[in-house]
């Protein structure tokens, strides 16, 4: 399914929905919820692509992020379960459960932080080392596949449209 971003296709989803807006609120402009629609949309297909490529580690998203975010550390840096939660841009009380689901399955281990006997370290084990360099190779192709659609030029316009909204 495309939307057309000129014109109307009753075919579209959020155009139909505008249309029905317009029919019975003409005194109402809901272009935002067309193109608030197709982002919500846009972002629930990705994401699906991206639960289908890790399904078969039975991990979720929330696991997942955890990985891909102690992996991209330079040098195998341990960080804290507070510097984890900034990275990843969630509350430190997200990450408590995400954390032990990984640690029962033997992807990272907590460790005592050498600079603070009361503080800890997450670090990736060698099973979580192997199963997130395993998985993000097939999580770029699945990603590649997903903007085959759009050309260089075109991923670049979208991410700054897209940091126009995130940055308003």
């Amino acid at each position: 399914m495309s939307c057309p971003t000129e014109g109307m296709s009753i075919d579209c989803p959020t155009d139909r929905i505008v249309a029905q807006w317009r029919a019975v609120r003409p005194d109402l402009d809901p272009s935002p919820m067309a193109v608030c629609g197709d982002v919500w949309h846009a972002g629930d297909v990705l994401k699906k692509g991206v639960l289908d490529n890790i399904a078969e580690y039975k991990l979720d998203f929330p696991q997942f992020d955890v990985l891909m975010t102690l992996r991209r550390q330079e040098g195998g840096k341990t960080l804290s379960p507070s510097e984890l939660a900034k990275e990843m841009m969630l509350s430190t009380s997200a990450m408590t459960n995400r954390l032990d689901r990984l640690e029962k399955r033997g992807f990272i281990e907590r460790l005592t932080d050498p600079s603070d006997r009361r503080g800890q370290k997450i670090a990736l084990t060698k099973s979580g080392f192997e199963v997130i360099d395993h998985i993000v190779v097939s999580h770029l192709e699945t990603e590649e596949e997903m903007l085959t659609n759009l050309n260089m030029e075109e991923r670049d316009q979208l991410r700054s449209l897209l940091s126009k909204v995130i940055n308003k």
